[in-house]
């Protein structure tokens, strides 16, 4: 493990975030003077950002708690384009109003993690549609296209792996990276801003903008990666029956995330705790050190600590305590997460199958009859046998609820509007 002078490498060394960086010297002395103004980029695509995105609003933590300064940018520009790297075809264009509606939903989110103000490490959030959409074309190919070797951006695994799977790549995808590349001496230029990061499949995109800083005058650029997020088990991270892991409560419960944490597999706690809390190494390491059936009680620590973080102390306090009078007592929860059903559609009687789906516990009927035959499902804690059962109001407990799970750890609440 290599000994870093600033405090900036050496916690994200070990902590586990670093994958690759473009020069780790220049960087580090950088970083030792407080001088490192780092950005991340984040695409509006969606209402949320997901916990790919989490892991590096974790490293702009970091970056901040050492002295430095970092800088959150908003895609409302490169939204437009569409980022193709790690996909088969071409996003979808999105509407103008579409997009400011997303950004203003994921605006929110940083300042859980980072501090905003004019102070020397305060954080700032910029918008690259601000200097994006006023580039004149003709311009932006004679000041800005020149730098750009076609045969080099071929060889990008956004556009190389697109191709080589013969899918087709749209002329607008293919000017993402130029995008991107131009956003870092953009912000370079306005903010001395240095270092960008992101996870490892923006690397060829992020040495772009190293290397057009370069050949347009900027001070040298930095380029710093985490890597790919997979489970032990080696699957992508951040999915569920449910769909993505999202970072707002309003998509994804505060309950439902202690939920994602508390439900780790054991090989996978120690890096969840480096990367998604703010806790100590040395309680982290206290925590690794539990063997067998203790492990669980690391598996409560990370998933109230990362809880915390995100949603606050109190709904992690609450959501642990839910689960705890959940699966401990067998008590029905009133914070668990309640899907609402009309008095009338529930007297019509509603089918356990789509029941289920509609609770979010799976995702078809299919899927439902397979948990039903594995005895993986329950209304008000008893096994369903029946696919073809119907439930009404009374089915209804003494609380005015009626109790879905699947497993263990998975219940949610129909409850009549």
């Amino acid at each position: 493990m290599t000994a870093f002078k600033s405090d900036f490498l050496n916690i994200l060394q070990e902590r586990g975030f670093i994958h690759q960086c473009s020069d780790f010297e220049g960087l580090d002395a950088l970083a030792a003077k407080g001088q490192a103004i780092a950005y991340v980029g984040y695409d509006c695509t969606a209402p949320s950002l997901h916990i790919g995105n989490y892991l590096t609003m974790m490293m702009l933590h970091w970056l901040q708690q050492s002295g430095n300064k970092p800088i959150t940018l908003m895609g409302g520009g490169t939204t437009m384009v569409g980022d193709p790297s790690g996909k088969d075809e071409s996003r979808a264009i999105r509407s103008i109003a579409e997009i400011e509606a997303n950004k203003a939903s994921i605006r929110g989110v940083f300042s859980k993690v980072l501090r905003y103000g004019n102070g020397a490490s305060d954080a700032i959030m910029l918008d690259n549609a601000e200097w994006l959409t006023k580039l004149n074309w003709i311009e932006m190919l004679r000041d800005i296209g020149r730098h750009f070797s076609v045969n080099r951006m071929l060889t990008m695994d956004s556009v190389r792996l697109r191709l080589e799977r013969e899918q087709e790549m749209s002329f607008i995808e293919f000017n993402y990276m130029v995008c991107q590349a131009y956003d870092f001496v953009e912000l370079a230029r306005r903010t001395g801003c240095r270092l960008q990061m992101g996870g490892s499949d923006q690397w060829g995109n992020i040495v772009n903008g190293v290397d057009l800083g370069r050949r347009m005058g900027t001070e040298q650029l930095f380029a710093l990666t985490t890597p790919l997020l997979t489970t032990a088990s080696g699957a992508k991270m951040g999915k569920t029956a449910q769909g993505a892991v999202w970072l707002n409560a309003d998509q994804f419960s505060p309950y439902d995330f202690w939920q994602y944490w508390r439900n780790a597999e054991d090989a996978d706690v120690v890096k969840f705790l480096k990367l998604f809390t703010t806790l100590p190494m040395g309680e982290i390491q206290k925590l690794a050190a539990l063997q067998g059936g203790e492990i669980n009680e690391a598996k409560k620590v990370l998933a109230t600590e990362a809880t915390a973080l995100l949603h606050g102390r109190e709904a992690a306090d609450t959501a642990a305590e839910t689960a705890r009078q959940t699966f401990e007592e067998g008590a029905i929860a009133e914070s668990l997460p309640t899907v609402e059903v009309s008095r009338g559609e529930l007297e019509a009687g509603i089918g356990v199958l789509g029941a289920f789906v509609k609770a979010g516990l799976v995702t078809s009927n299919g899927e439902a009859r397979r948990q039903i035959k594995g005895g993986g499902l329950r209304v008000n804690d008893a096994a369903v046998t029946d696919e073809k059962m119907v439930l009404t109001p009374s089915n209804l407990t003494p609380e005015g609820v009626i109790k879905l799970s699947m497993g263990k750890k998975k219940h949610v609440l129909l409850k009549p509007a």
